[in-house]
């Protein structure tokens, strides 16, 4: 089953709830700000999709912005990075799709329909 996590009040999480529903993809929603994701699935996810842990950072979030992560990340390593994520849901970029061989961060209708045959 493909995890679909989400912060339900965010814009373009909707959006990509109402593409997967239109779409009929069957999926377990998670509110990442209830359930946060734990550093093995952050650090599991980072390898599967292939991406720079930068890409898992929601950039234009108030936490990020806060802690001035954009001048922080560049010193950090990925174990700092990756433990940084796993201490507040609202750091990670949203939505993540997981499935068993694939992890996308963030919603683009077009690469969601390549990944899922749609």
């Amino acid at each position: 089953m493909i995890k679909f996590i989400c912060y339900p009040k965010c814009t373009t999480c909707q959006k990509a709830k109402k593409w997967l529903d239109n779409n009929n993809i069957q999926y377990e929603l998670r509110d990442i700000k209830l359930e946060n994701p734990t550093l093995p699935e952050l650090t599991a996810w980072h390898k599967l999709s292939g991406l720079p842990l930068k890409k898992f950072f929601n950039t234009s979030g108030l936490v990020y912005k806060s802690l001035d992560l954009k001048n922080k990340l560049p010193e950090m390593t990925e174990d700092e990075m990756l433990k940084l994520l796993a201490s507040d849901g609202m750091l990670v970029k949203r939505p993540l799709l997981v499935g068993e061989d694939f992890v996308l961060v963030g919603f683009k209708d077009t690469v969601w329909a390549e990944k899922l045959g749609k």
